[in-house]
């Protein structure tokens, strides 16, 4: 099945109409190798000469949440909310503070304290999000050259 034919199929089997703003939409965040806001988006659409406004998009967004099709991941520098593809992988990100990078974390940190804190307050946990904020490699380099040029 190609890929038009999945997201067609995602959207069916979630109760959507097939609409050309959903898939191209869905298509875009297919392509994200991390979270995007609403307006990277729209401006990768309208690069690609396709017909959308950014309310539409953030409506779409908001019921790909709805359907968790898509999640929401945090927020960039802004406060602008991140959206990436529902892929049903357990993910955390480094967020980095000059390039504003995200990277994702391969494995999850947070299973034995989730375990931990149940048993000490017999809250029942039912999921966890994690971004730990600092600088890449790169934007270190970067910050380490500004410094030594002063």
């Amino acid at each position: 099945m190609n890929q038009t034919g999945q997201e067609a199929e995602r959207l069916k089997r979630c109760g959507l109409k097939k609409t050309r703003g959903r898939e191209n939409v869905m298509k875009t965040l297919e392509a994200a190798k991390c979270p995007v806001t609403a307006e990277k988006i729209f401006w990768e659409l309208k690069k690609q000469r396709k017909e959308i406004s950014l309310s539409t998009v953030y409506r779409i967004l908001g019921t790909l949440v709805k359907k968790e099709i898509a999640k929401r991941t945090g927020s960039d520098e802004n406060g602008r909310a991140m959206f990436e593809l529902n892929r049903h992988i357990h993910r955390h990100y480094l967020v980095c503070l000059g390039c504003h990078k995200m990277i994702p974390v391969e494995h999850c940190p947070l299973g034995e304290l989730e375990k931990r804190l149940e048993q000490e307050t017999g809250f029942s946990v039912t999921g966890h999000s994690l971004e730990i904020y600092g600088y890449c490699a790169d934007c270190q380099k970067q910050m380490l050259t500004k410094k030594k040029e002063k």
